[in-house]
């Protein structure tokens, strides 16, 4: 099985003070896509810069040719689907057709109260994610949309001329629960895990293979129950989150060991930080470059 990786650029740096250079260097070094986090802020990094994920997809898609751009993930914690559906639209247009929207239902983060709002519940994120992406979907392949919702609406919401690519731009949904799962076998042309956060602290690297397992199990359950064959989905792992985290980074043996395991198990893509000093995405560049370059050729 083929096997694609990508880098994941978080939005810390001003654009002409190394932002572009990290987004240009990454079609350089050959990566299939760079994806950044849709957050209004995130973690340790909410005192420092943090720019917005669409605006700097933007200018990423000016900057680079061939390079696929996506987020990593976008949620309803503070978006609506009909002004996310239009500007979507015009990123697809203007990177011309390179854009993929990783979507999630969003954790309890500094997003969930960022609007003035209390936190949603588990339950209500997932209701709110259950008429997201489908309002989402359609918004993005028919020129006029309206509809009723418990959470959001529409009133002839016109995208045309629609995206450039068709039907309309890929959704990797981000989903481990079995409501998220369904709409990733349903709206989904991949789906997004990051591993089990049950076991990020102390569970061990084999306890996270064998849970990642599961879920791939699980998700082809959701797939056999909406007709369709779940090999139809790419399957993107977001490396950090497993109890490996920033190991697979330390030697290309490291991540070539690393990345051959999933593989088996069944991804198709795998996604590594960029370097952040620092941070608990630190690494050498030098090394990460490396892997960048060498390591799909040693899995063969």
């Amino acid at each position: 099985m083929s096997l694609r990786l990508s880098t994941v650029i978080l939005p810390v740096d001003r654009w002409h003070e190394g932002g572009r250079e990290k987004w240009s260097r990454a079609e350089e070094l050959g990566f299939h896509t760079a994806y950044t986090y849709d957050h209004l802020s995130w973690r340790t990094f909410r005192d420092g810069p943090w720019f917005g994920a669409l605006p700097t997809l933007t200018a990423a898609a000016t900057a680079t040719e061939r390079l696929r751009l996506g987020t990593l993930v976008t949620s309803p914690n503070f978006r609506h689907p009909v002004t996310l559906a239009k500007d979507l639209m015009s990123l697809d247009d203007i990177s011309g057709g390179r854009i993929t929207l990783g979507i999630g239902a969003g954790g309890n983060g500094f997003d969930a109260t960022a609007l003035g709002q209390e936190a949603w519940t588990p339950k209500e994120r997932a209701d709110r994610f259950g008429e997201f992406v489908p309002l989402l979907d359609r918004l993005l392949t028919e020129d006029s949309v309206t509809a009723r919702g418990t959470f959001y609406s529409a009133e002839e919401a016109r995208n045309i001329p629609g995206c450039v690519q068709r039907p309309r731009l890929p959704f990797a949904v981000a989903a481990t629960g079995p409501r998220g799962l369904r709409l990733a076998a349903r709206y989904g042309q991949a789906w997004v895990t990051t591993g089990d956060p049950k076991i990020f602290e102390e569970g061990t690297p084999e306890q996270s293979v064998e849970a990642l397992r599961g879920q791939i199990e699980k998700l082809g359950k959701a797939c056999a129950e909406t007709g369709r064959d779940v090999s139809e989905l790419d399957k993107i792992l977001l490396t950090g989150f497993t109890p490996d985290r920033g190991r697979p980074l330390e030697s290309l043996d490291a991540f070539v060991d690393f990345a051959g395991t999933h593989r088996a198990l069944g991804f198709t893509e795998i996604v590594i930080h960029w370097p952040i000093a620092d941070s608990d995405f630190a690494a050498d560049q030098a090394v990460f470059e490396k892997i960048a370059t060498e390591a799909l050729a040693q899995l063969g």
